[in-house]
């Protein structure tokens, strides 16, 4: 690839990032921001598709013969938050700094991955096909987003992720497991020795959450963890002994449990109800070996687990996390994203997939 052809897909992305900027996309509000999307893949040639406000295309020569990567990413933010001094929504570039909501988390890996997309979209003598997603509803694990276009794709083999990780390779990511617990007692009047106190019993149970060790630690995510969060007994008098008291539980599951694993664990271990609220955010991870991983240790790129939980969760098939950014700008105030890191965001994916495509 030539230097103007280079130079022309770092152009494009962030011009197109300053377009997403300019255009409020907050979770299942991001109907505006999936027209711009599809609008630009379609100035570019490419024949997409929209479900939703879920936008994918296929590249030019896809042959259902080959094996399909994704590259997928999000193109919902979050509420600004009160402590932003520059209009969230007017893409400043500033010292070598692209501001604005969703610049950073993950415009900038969405806008990457798009133009490489691009990059890989005419060529015929692929060994895979592409497959690109600009997805919704991420920063609130909707159902509308991934999770439901998923099904309405080709088979994919294995995919990259894009969210910020300052171009290292997230391996793994701990799921997260939501429980309502609800431990249950008698009622009576705290003035005499009557009743059975359900937030006695829960008590004793949250010290066993508090306590508890799994064994499995992991290499990549390391141990589990619990952290009780919320405790109601929901009682509006102080002289009744509490019949119900309920407590909420966050759970962070490495890769070597399976949630059902870590449920019976907890029912063997507890007296009190426990319901899971969902089972969606599962656990990942992509091995070492993967052909993807080894092109790029390749490069120098470093790799870890990741605490996070995103898109990735909720794909069944081998997945990479990585993307210009960094995490720890996500969600803060005056977010922005160094326009030099979309450009080694670009040029890093195509090197990565030049190795085995």
């Amino acid at each position: 690839m030539s230097d103007a052809q280079l130079h022309s897909l770092h152009a494009d992305a962030v011009y197109l990032l300053k377009k997403l900027i300019a255009t409020p996309s907050f979770s299942k509000e991001e109907e505006e921001t999936a027209e711009i999307i599809q609008l630009f893949l379609e100035s570019k040639g490419v024949v997409s598709h929209q479900y939703l406000n879920n936008i994918w295309a296929k590249n030019k020569y896809y042959d259902e013969r080959k094996p399909t990567i994704l590259l997928n990413s999000h193109h919902d933010t979050v509420k600004p938050n009160k402590a932003y001094t520059l209009n969230p929504f007017d893409p400043i570039e500033k010292d070598g700094k692209l501001f604005g909501l969703g610049s950073n988390d993950a415009g900038g890996c969405l806008v990457s991955l798009i133009n490489v997309f691009l990059h890989f979209y005419n060529r015929q003598d692929l060994k895979y096909n592409f497959i690109i997603a600009a997805t919704a509803e991420e920063e609130i694990s909707g159902k509308n987003g991934v999770e439901i276009l998923l099904p309405r794709l080709p088979k994919i083999d294995f995919g990259i992720v894009g969210e910020p990780t300052l171009m290292n390779m997230a391996l793994a990511e701990k799921g997260l497991l939501v429980l309502d617990c609800t431990a249950h007692g008698i009622p009576g009047h705290a003035a005499r020795e009557e009743g059975e106190s359900a937030l006695y019993k829960a008590v004793k149970d949250i010290n066993w959450f508090m306590n508890y060790k799994f064994d499995k630690v992991s290499d990549l995510l390391g141990p589990m963890k619990m952290s009780v969060t919320i405790i109601n007994t929901e009682n509006k008098q102080h002289n009744v002994v509490p019949s119900q008291c309920s407590f909420v539980v966050d759970v962070r599951v490495n890769e070597l449990y399976t949630f059902e694993e870590v449920l019976d664990i907890i029912k063997a271990n507890v007296a009190s109800d426990v319901i899971p609220r969902s089972c969606r955010l599962r656990s990942t991870s992509i091995a070492v070996e993967h052909p993807l991983i080894q092109s790029g240790l390749q490069l120098g790129r470093t790799y870890y687990g990741s605490p996070t939980t995103s898109d990735k969760a909720l794909m069944h098939f081998p997945t990479l996390k990585m993307g210009p950014g960094d995490s720890a700008r996500s969600h803060t105030a005056d977010e922005f994203i160094y326009v030099d890191e979309i450009k080694e965001g670009i040029d890093l994916y195509i090197q990565l997939l030049n190795q085995i495509v």
